[in-house]
């Protein structure tokens, strides 16, 4: 049995872990499902407990195929954005608070009142549940737990404590640090001036190292593992695609529209997000909070299984007899639509049908992708690839491809961001590998007037944050 590598990719709904070998094919692979608590409208925290065991009960499945292998390192990739405060010993004050949370909003002024140049320098879009304004929000109102915690880790640094009990936890890396609306775009490091808005100390923030850098050794059933600082998915997921130019979309629990090798830049009011990769460059994001987990509502709602939905949508023409779904049902972060705003059937009739209603929501999560993809700048001719659960179905692979117009080529991967994450653990052991993958075919656009008349009706009237204008027009 061969050396492997290890990577596991900490999600909002599940965490998927894989096992490559040096050929980087993967041989072994898990996922365990959760669901985070939603303790009053609009929060969203999980115990880190739940993702410990999570990680614990895929270990243990994948171990009788890795049997007589040497594991060389693991590899951690997680949701973005979120809070978790720990005390000196890594071990975690309170609950895990997650990106789709939104008890932060009214904190966003504190980002609005910063000079002009301070809140330039941030260059992202402000967002209720990134790192700063949820530290804001405790700040407030929790003020004894945030003056008892040793510091802020993100969701995978906080994963990673509970594997390296001995080691520092106060670590995080650039591909996280840059998206918590506490870093300096430009001068690539903690903002004073944005720790101060949160109302928290500077020394609350975690180291910031090299993603592929060894942070500790894990005593695992699979013997004494090094364990890397890690990285955040978005980014991982472009490290497995090999992605640097063109444009990848990953669509999940939400939805990210990502430009790689992007130059940063200072910007007041930006509509893009502007973070740092894992391999010292950075990349262009337009993000969407609601994608997969808007499908995965309107299945529940309408009592189909994944499967059912799928089919049920393909059943019905395009335009689904006029009636329009509007996903943002835990609001939006910007760009496309804002935190006020709520997901929505219309033009209901007596005619509609549940798979009208199933074929709305499958075009109206893929306009709300094209709207996303129009604010990132990316050429003509360049194909998109497709990441994440989505990318396994043919239907909704074609159906991207119509709406935005472009060729679109899944990916063969179960999991990008936890093979990234393998590939990102070798590279802290000296252990070079390309991920080995069978790629979908690539899925032409053809021109659908139902479907363009549909996407006009969805834009309309639909206004950016603060007016600016309505979602871009009927497709070109």
């Amino acid at each position: 049995m061969p050396d492997v590598l290890l990577g596991a990719d900490l999600g909002t709904s599940g965490l998927k872990l894989v096992a490559l070998d040096p050929d980087g094919g993967v041989l072994a692979q898990a996922e365990r499902a959760y669901a985070y608590d939603r303790p009053a409208p609009g929060r969203a925290e999980i115990d880190v407990a739940t993702w410990r065991s999570a990680l614990d009960d895929t270990l243990a499945e994948i171990a009788p195929h890795l049997a007589g292998a040497r594991v060389r390192a693991l590899g951690l990739s997680g949701q973005m954005h979120g809070a978790v405060l720990v005390d000196g010993a890594g071990v975690a004050v309170g609950p895990a608070l997650l990106w789709p949370d939104r008890r932060a909003v009214g904190e966003l002024s504190r980002w609005r009142a910063l000079a002009p140049d301070d809140r330039a320098v941030l260059a992202n879009p402000l967002v209720p549940g990134m790192t700063g304004p949820l530290l804001a929000w405790l700040a407030r109102h929790d003020p004894a737990t945030v003056a008892g915690a040793a510091t802020v880790l993100l969701p995978k640094d906080a994963l990673r404590a509970t594997l390296l009990p001995g080691a520092d936890p106060a670590v995080t890396d650039r591909s996280d640090a840059s998206a918590t609306l506490l870093w300096d775009v430009v001068a690539d490091g903690w903002s004073r001036a944005a720790c101060r808005a949160a109302g928290i100390r500077r020394e609350l923030l975690p180291a910031v190292r090299p993603s592929a850098e060894v942070a500790g050794v894990a005593r695992l059933p699979l013997g004494e593992v090094p364990v890397v600082v890690g990285g955040a998915d978005t980014p991982l997921a472009l490290l497995a695609s090999g992605a640097t130019s063109g444009a990848q979309v990953n669509l999940g629990t939400g939805a990210q529209l990502l430009r790689p090798g992007h130059r940063p830049r200072a910007g007041t009011d930006p509509v893009v997000h502007t973070y740092a990769d894992t391999t010292g460059g950075w990349y262009a994001m337009a993000a969407l909070q609601n994608g997969g987990s808007a499908w995965e509502w309107v299945c529940d709602v309408l009592g189909l299984s994944w499967a059912e939905f799928v089919a049920a949508a393909a059943g019905v023409p395009a335009g689904a007899g006029g009636v329009v779904f509007r996903p943002f049902l835990s609001g939006e972060r910007g760009g496309v639509a804002g935190p006020e705003d709520r997901g929505s059937w219309t033009g209901l009739h007596a005619g509609t049908t549940r798979a009208h209603l199933a074929r709305a929501a499958l075009e109206g999560v893929a306009f709300a992708v094209r709207a996303a993809f129009d604010l990132v700048d990316v050429p003509d001719d360049d194909p998109v690839l497709l990441t994440g659960g989505a990318a396994r179905s043919g239907v909704v692979v074609q159906l991207l491809a119509d709406v935005l117009g472009r060729a679109v080529r899944p990916l063969g991967l179960r999991s990008a961001s936890a093979v990234g994450a393998a590939v990102l653990a070798g590279r802290g052991v000296d252990v070079a590998v390309a991920p080995r993958r069978e790629d979908g075919a690539l899925l032409e656009p053809r021109p659908d007037d139902g479907l363009a008349a549909a996407r006009h009706r969805w834009s309309a009237g639909l206004l950016r944050p603060g007016g600016t204008g309505p979602v871009p027009g009927p497709l070109a």
